[in-house]
């Protein structure tokens, strides 16, 4: 919490502060964005339910991905934080408490609570594991007893976004960190025998051109869902992406101004799908037919069937729905799947159509026209 934040009210003998206004530089609309469908369902699948597990973007360059993920941090609702808290700690849920908050809360203390943006942090190429995870300061711990922890980018992004460009250029070893704290939501940082964890639960988001390489398959596995765009061809779609952005660049407050609405639209839906989809429900007989799609597809492990029916609760909640359909399905599955099937370097047939073919069998649907 910064030093100029405000305090607008108390509730319940607690202060809540916001952030003072800043100057910030303007970020194209969400709304706005034209085209590339299958990030943009990905990115807010993921923001509804966390636990899919994330987005791998791989697609050509210049087709919008970082200033996509931009827009959908800066889209979304500010979260309640705990004041000069380093890993925004949430005041109420435990699961979302450093262990300092929690033994506060343990015994009473009223916290200052804040309103924040929802963090996204750019993870450069160039980063190590310190920068990454943390450190500890061994000399401070030994000769003052405590534990002196440096808080790295895992404890900033915590309930945010981390975004990660280039991500097949990047270390495996630091790759392995990121989805593991992902998956478990925890970070902990261990040297000389002091250990020190810390909440770090976000969506991990990469991007990269297939031109610079893939990640390994071990790798690639543990993201739940799998988009690639590709350059917009249709002359009018171009036209119409370089006049908004030109007219962004020209005047960015009247742009956002134009889209405030469906800016506000947009973050309303998504804060009530966050809390329908606790209740939406999925047919046992439409999971029956998830796994035999994994099972036919010949896809390693169940993170395949799991993601799957995440993903088609979220699309549900996301649609005012509170009971999946086969509709709901059939726009995830590939999305969820493609990237965990076995590559057979003499097989031409691309990954998404094998998926939606595999899922035409066993649904009995007929094929859908793109």
């Amino acid at each position: 919490m910064s030093p100029t934040a405000n305090v607008i009210s108390t509730e319940n003998g607690r202060s809540v502060h916001t952030a003072a206004a800043v100057r910030q530089r303007p970020v194209f609309p969400f709304t706005a964005i034209v085209g590339q469908e299958e990030m943009k369902l990905a990115l807010l699948l993921n923001v509804i339910d966390p636990k899919i597990g994330g987005v791998m973007i791989m697609g050509d360059r210049g087709t919008g991905k970082t200033t996509t993920i931009r827009a959908l941090a800066d889209l979304l609702p500010e979260i309640e934080v705990v004041a000069d808290d380093p890993f925004n700690s949430h005041p109420r849920d435990p699961e979302l408490m450093g262990d300092e908050v929690r033994q506060q809360v343990a015994q009473g203390v009223d916290l200052p609570i804040a309103l924040k943006k929802v963090p996204m942090v750019d993870l450069p190429l160039g980063a190590t594991e310190d920068r990454v995870c943390g450190t500890i300061d061994i000399e401070k711990a030994l000769s003052e007893g405590v534990k002196a922890f440096e808080p790295g980018l895992l404890a900033k992004v915590n309930r945010g976004i981390l975004y990660v460009d280039e991500v097949n250029l990047l270390d495996d070893h630091l790759v392995d960190v990121l989805l593991d704290s992902a998956a478990s939501g925890w970070n902990t940082v261990e040297r000389e025998g002091i250990s020190v964890r810390h909440p770090a639960r976000f969506v991990l988001v990469g991007s990269g051109n297939p031109e610079e390489g893939e990640l390994r398959p071990q790798l690639l596995d543990r993201f739940g869902m799998h988009a690639e765009i590709h350059t917009v061809k249709e002359p009018a779609l171009r036209v119409q992406i370089v006049e908004q952005r030109t007219e962004f660049d020209q005047d960015p407050q009247a742009f956002l101004e134009r889209y405030q609405a469906q800016q506000n639209e947009m973050r309303q839906k998504l804060v009530d799908a966050q809390v329908r989809l606790r209740q939406v429900t999925i047919d046992p007989d439409l999971r029956v037919k998830i796994s035999q799609v994994c099972a036919d597809l010949d896809v390693d492990g169940l993170r395949g069937d799991i993601v799957t029916n995440r993903a088609a609760k979220a699309l549900a909640a996301f649609e005012g729905r509170t009971e999946v359909t086969v509709n709901d399905i059939r726009r995830v599955i590939t999305l969820c799947l493609r990237h965990r099937l076995r590559k057979d370097p003499l097989e031409s047939i691309d990954s998404g159509y094998k998926v939606e073919k595999v899922f035409n069998q066993v649904f009995g649907e007929a094929p859908t026209e793109a």
